[in-house]
């Protein structure tokens, strides 16, 4: 899927890779050009893997991977296209005349520091030429892999602006231990922060996604936001789920196998698209900032409500 002729592909008997595939192939570019309707701050990005091993429901990369002929579902969790030569294609490409030195960003898509990094170890390859090129760029991830490379990401930053973000949604173990199965728990994640708060960085954390009826609640909302608080982070942005397809279905699957009570709340949230009525996000995000305030963070960077433009076909507006 997605591979050329030559590509290798894979399966390792270990329990991290039970049910995996990965397909290993040489990629022919590796800095990606966002498109310009995306409502993104950032213009360029770098992903050495497709799918990801991390298993959230919500994920919204997860119909990317319909354009590789695989599904949305068990395919984007199991079968993970690993673009081996990123490290080197990198250098090349920033190299090149053309190349005007912008903001890189990487976790976008899906995370450059699933468990695949740590077999794979494409990561310090790139933060190493991103270092040597003195090319600016950011981190996005769930994963505590990142603190493997914190030697290099000190170097980068002694040279170019390093941005380092987590993603921790809520602070539920048996909720995480259902929802997003494959990536450390948040705790882990919240001692990364420490640690990298500890060596220096101003960390962003993205409270994302946050959950309709499961982590929307006062006390959820609380224990986030102390929590992330307490591990030294930076800033804070709450980003209420929205489910885009292919990840609308797949989370809708698993909604009406653990949380079936909720689905009628569901459909009435999402029956007119991927995103929540803008009352409901701005009511939400006025009590993640009260309890921001409350635990003295003070730089606080609440999503835009996103414009959608009208859709090319009619959406579905079923979650079931």
């Amino acid at each position: 899927p997605g591979a050329r002729p030559g590509a290798t592909v894979r399966t390792f008997d270990t329990p991290d890779f039970a049910g995996m595939t990965f397909y290993e192939v040489r990629a022919k570019s590796i800095v990606n050009r966002v498109p310009g309707t995306s409502h993104v701050p950032f213009e360029w990005t770098v992903n050495p893997y497709r799918g990801c091993g991390h298993r959230c429901t919500y994920c919204f990369a997860r119909n990317t991977h319909t354009y590789l002929d695989l599904d949305a579902g068990q395919d984007f969790d199991s079968k993970v296209v690993v673009k081996v030569n990123a490290g080197e294609l990198l250098r090349r490409e920033l190299a090149a005349p053309k190349w005007r030195g912008g903001h890189i960003a990487m976790g976008t898509n899906v995370d450059c520091y699933q468990r695949a990094e740590g077999r794979y170890r494409l990561m310090p390859e790139i933060i190493a030429a991103l270092r040597d090129f003195a090319n600016p760029f950011s981190i996005l991830t769930k994963g505590t892999l990142l603190l493997r490379d914190l030697p290099l990401l000190r170097q980068a930053a002694e040279v170019t602006r390093v941005g380092v973000a987590y993603s921790i949604g809520f602070v539920d173990e048996p909720l995480w231990r259902s929802v997003e199965a494959g990536t450390p728990g948040p705790r882990r994640r919240l001692d990364a922060v420490r640690a990298l708060a500890e060596a220096g960085f101003r960390v962003s954390v993205l409270m994302a996604p946050i959950l309709p009826g499961l982590t929307d609640t006062d006390d959820s909302i609380e224990a986030t936001v102390s929590a992330i608080a307490a591990a030294g982070a930076a800033s804070l942005t709450p980003i209420p789920l929205h489910l885009r397809p292919g990840a609308r279905e797949w989370y809708a699957r698993w909604l009406a196998r653990d949380h079936p009570h909720l689905v009628p709340l569901y459909r009435e949230l999402y029956r007119a698209g991927s995103y929540l009525p803008q009352s409901y996000q701005r009511e939400l995000v006025a009590r993640v900032r009260l309890a921001a305030r409350r635990h003295g963070l003070r730089r606080f960077e609440p999503e835009a409500a996103p414009e959608r433009p009208p859709p090319a076909r009619p959406e579905q507006l079923t979650l079931l």
